[in-house]
């Protein structure tokens, strides 16, 4: 069993337009809500893969009504902690072209008791799990080292963590020493305060991320594929050119899809092919959704595995 937490949940709320451009009218042709949040879209994935998942999440308020009814629908196993606030509701809006806006309030504010009893429930929801995902934002009202606590009780527990977050709670959860750790690149910028332009940058990034103390890496690059520093070296996944409708929640299919992976009993050089296929394949789908995995499959033959010098 994959175990994913998300504290941060969100209803997703997409939007199709007709076009999007600076000034200029757009009309919608569809929208749509689902159940949201990083961990939520990994265990999406990771169900529609043939996996077994469960989700710890929390919900509150009106929207977290209507998170808990959409997520009944969807088949694998959820446990919610419920909180006094509402949880925040998210606006994707992607047009036929592929250009997306993606609009995310902070979440609500966490009381103590209520963060105390996320943690309770991922550290009873470890026994039996074979992965541990910690995924999204941490909402205000949380510590930043909320994240770091996660990853030591999954180590006393001896089940492998991955971790995808961003600023000070993904710095402080590394130094806790994470199984992995994903993050894009605006996210290792931001961590490492200096930009990334080119295939050597990547590759040092992902082995500085690597050194704050994750025993492995993968810097999700988008339609480019990924940088992964392993502890026997640095490995390129180049992802094929495909047409990008609505990349938003490629990087959780990525995450999933490398989970799932391992789970299976694969590499992590072919778990990183699995992940960055169905990242890519995802991406190919409009209104923000995941790919199946046989159309996962007919992607990851396409993925080329480097090694680099």
């Amino acid at each position: 069993m994959i175990v994913t937490a998300t504290i941060n949940s969100a209803i997703d709320r997409i939007i199709n337009v007709d076009r999007l451009a600076f000034e200029h009218r757009a009309y919608i042709n569809s929208s749509r809500e689902s159940p949201g949040g990083r961990g939520i879209n990994s265990s999406c994935v990771i169900h529609s893969f043939g996996g077994e998942t469960l989700a710890v999440a929390t919900a509150g308020g009106d929207a977290g009504e209507r998170f808990v009814k959409k997520l009944a629908g969807c088949g694998f196993r959820v446990s919610v902690v419920p909180i006094r606030q509402e949880i925040r509701t998210d606006l994707t809006i992607t047009d036929k072209h592929g250009l997306t806006v993606n609009l995310n309030e902070p979440g609500p504010q966490l009381s103590g008791a209520e963060a105390t009893r996320f943690e309770r429930m991922v550290r009873e929801s470890l026994s039996g799990a074979r992965w541990l995902m910690i995924c999204g934002s941490i909402p205000p009202g949380v510590p930043t080292s909320f994240y770091g606590k996660l990853v030591k009780l999954a180590h006393r527990k001896k089940v492998p963590t991955l971790l995808r977050a961003g600023g000070e709670p993904l710095r402080e959860a590394i130094a806790a020493h994470p199984t992995m750790v994903i993050c894009n690149q605006h996210e290792a910028e931001r961590l490492l305060d200096r930009p990334l332009l080119t295939r050597t940058h990547f590759f040092e990034a992902a082995k500085q991320v690597r050194s704050l103390g994750a025993e492995s890496v993968i810097l999700s690059l988008g339609s480019r594929g990924a940088v992964a520093a392993f502890p026997d070296g640095l490995v390129e996944a180049a992802a094929p050119p495909v047409q990008a409708i609505c990349p938003i929640g490629a990087g959780d299919a990525l995450a999933a899809g490398y989970t799932w992976a391992r789970v299976q009993g694969e590499s992590a050089e072919e778990a990183l092919r699995w992940g960055v296929a169905a990242g890519t394949a995802s991406a190919q789908l409009p209104g923000m959704r995941f790919a199946s995995l046989e159309q996962t499959r007919e992607l990851r033959e396409r993925v080329e595995i480097l090694r680099a010098d």
